[in-house]
């Protein structure tokens, strides 16, 4: 069931709003458009106090390396606390943390100042999690895959917009996007207190337990919760491949095409408009027509030959052209977030997810250190050489295995909806 406020008055305050789709994706929207406003800016910034490709690719790993730590041991608390407190009052904190970051490292002097402000903002950011517990709440089980895809869609829509205005506003001073995200960062927290609802209502609010918010213990958890299982090593294959893509992505075009932010922008504004037209449309008439389980498959394979193809890629237009072709593979992280709401009760919605935002955080550790690792091995070849590619060579193996993994578990639980029934419910 659809939990309600207590009150449909739209003159009423904000607690007394039902909470409803827009507002979320409202929210979402401002958030990612921020983040994105970064993207393309942040590894040229680095690079600024750095000397050389070399260095610049380690102490990039370093600083997103560090937004990973902080941000591991910090989801399962802040999902937990969104179970006990509500949604809002977390997602709140999540953007005073946003908006904190963005204006220090828009001040930063050194690569030190970088490293500390991402430890201290990752610790205070799980909005994603928490937007995903707050869609669980206002939605039934029938309804999720097409919400979550909805919510997906915001999210590409805000690299739609982000990353291209970041690549522009880049290409007149690195320091400014930093700005405009904190400026952004601040709307959106005025948003919150002043209109975004609570979606999560007392009745159903449970308390604290400090164990449970342990990330070690959270993960443990979430591979013994029914229905899950083995689907956890795949959530964390396929999250691991993605950050690597995500932290790799602008240092890589970089060192292979010589691109700069305003070229890196448009390809993350290429990738937004990819992702909308995907989890805004396509996802639907997919879910229509095969279960969350078949389209999650399709989408790992077709995502290990793209990441294979990104690696192989000669020509910059070549990037865009694979970007097309990854359809199903923008489908993955959406159906698999479905199976998994759908295996827990109400009750658990934001401690679950936020496991599952505390294994995405454990791979984001990883990532930078894998990935910046692979960019050290390859900086020195010319632009356009192969071997600059490895990093998604990688990931191409990553989503091989977790494709594997991912058949052999939807064997032993097969859905418990039909296709048609995510379309069924009424929205």
């Amino acid at each position: 069931m659809r939990s309600m406020s207590t009150a449909e008055n739209p003159q009423s305050t904000p607690r007394q709003r039902t909470a409803a789709m827009p507002f979320i994706m409202l929210t979402v929207l401002i958030d990612m458009v921020s983040i994105g406003l970064i993207i393309p800016v942040l590894a040229p910034l680095v690079g600024t106090f750095t000397g050389s490709q070399t260095d610049q690719a380690f102490w990039y790993g370093m600083v997103s390396l560090a937004f990973g730590v902080a941000n591991f041991f910090g989801s399962p608390v802040l999902g937990a606390a969104s179970d006990h407190f509500g949604r809002r009052p977390v997602l709140l904190l999540g953007f005073t943390g946003l908006a904190l970051s963005f204006f220090v490292t828009g001040l930063a002097t050194a690569v030190w100042m970088l490293i500390a402000v991402r430890l201290v903002s990752g610790a205070l950011q799980a909005n994603a999690a928490v937007a995903q517990a707050y869609v669980a709440d206002i939605s039934a089980p029938s309804e999720r895959a097409k919400r979550f895809g909805m919510l997906g869609a915001t999210f590409g829509m805000g690299f739609v917009l982000g990353p291209v205005m970041g690549g522009l506003l880049g290409h007149i001073s690195l320091h400014l996007p930093f700005f405009v995200a904190g400026g952004l960062a601040i709307v959106n927290a005025i948003y919150g207190v002043f209109v975004l609802p609570e979606s999560l209502p007392k009745e159903r609010r449970v308390p604290i337990d400090w164990r449970k918010a342990n990330p070690l213990a959270s993960l443990r958890r979430l591979g013994e919760t029914e229905g899950i299982g083995t689907l956890v090593a795949v959530i964390g294959l396929s999250s691991l491949a993605q950050f690597i893509l995500h932290t790799t992505w602008v240092l890589y075009t970089t060192f292979k095409f010589g691109w700069g932010p305003k070229e890196n922008g448009w390809s993350l504004f290429a990738i937004g408009v990819m992702a909308v037209l995907v989890q805004g449309g396509l996802i639907r008439v997919a879910v229509k027509r095969m279960a969350p389980q078949r389209i999650a498959v399709i989408g790992l394979v077709s995502s290990s030959i793209c990441y294979l193809l990104w690696g192989l890629a000669t020509e910059g237009w070549m990037m865009y052209a694979i970007i097309v072709l990854d359809i199903f593979g923008m489908m993955v992280s959406t159906t698999l977030q479905t199976v998994v709401s759908t295996a827990v009760d109400e009750h658990s919605q934001g401690r679950t997810l936020g496991s599952v935002a505390s294994l995405n955080s454990l791979t984001a550790v990883a990532a930078p250190v894998i990935g910046s690792f692979l960019l050290q091995l390859t900086a020195h070849y010319p632009h356009g050489d192969w071997r600059i590619g490895a990093p998604f060579y990688l990931c191409a193996a990553l989503q091989v295995l977790a494709t594997v993994l991912a058949i052999q578990h939807f064997r032993r639980h097969p859905s418990p909806l039909k296709p048609t029934e995510a379309e069924a419910a009424p929205t």
